[in-house]
């Protein structure tokens, strides 16, 4: 092989590699913000822990509507204090103001962002697409609570405001999605 060659193989084995990262970059990025919390990911439990201490967390509740969603989406508390270790319920309403069933899905983070690996949610709304009809008006929970070992956190352990932040998004409804999807041909 002379050395055109390798140098063109080399360059094709560089851009796969590349392609390859690339395409595995999200799916990674995601995984290590959920194992870690980075970027404020919170973390999913199926129970709140045994443990609940007499130490106060606040948390605030935010809510925010990506402009192309017809909705009006706000929390039904603006803050709330919790005892860490303690599962708490908080509610939030979304309303569609078109006159089309719209569906949405919720994105979320809290902050400060070090806190992220400790706030567990056990039930929400963000964990599924939500559908409203035109006009209609539901109240959505979010179950959750702070895992005690913030209090053992060197990094974390100062926190004792947090903010739990959505944003709701307008998406396609995955039945309708895979309605539209082309079917395959078998013959």
């Amino acid at each position: 092989m002379n050395r055109n060659s390798k140098t063109v193989v080399a360059l094709v084995g560089v851009v796969l590699t590349m392609g390859a990262l690339a395409w595995a970059a999200v799916p990674f990025y995601n995984w290590f913000c959920s194992v870690t919390g980075f970027g404020g990911t919170t973390q999913v439990s199926t129970q709140a822990p045994d443990e609940v201490l007499d130490e106060v967390v606040r948390v605030r509740f935010d809510a925010n509507v990506d402009k192309n969603l017809d909705w009006t989406f706000r929390p039904m508390q603006t803050r709330m204090d919790v005892r860490i270790g303690q599962n708490a319920m908080a509610y939030y309403e979304a309303v569609n103001n078109s006159d089309q069933t719209i569906t949405g899905t919720a994105s979320y983070n809290v902050a400060p962002d070090v806190s992220g690996y400790y706030f567990d949610k056990i039930q929400c709304f963000c964990f599924t697409e939500q559908t409203l009809k035109p006009g209609e008006r539901v109240e959505m929970p979010v179950s959750f609570f702070v895992d005690p070992e913030l209090v053992n956190d060197r990094d974390a352990s100062w926190v004792r405001d947090i903010t739990l932040s959505y944003t709701f998004h307008r998406t396609e409804p995955k039945q309708a999605a895979l309605d539209a999807a082309p079917a395959d041909n078998v013959n």
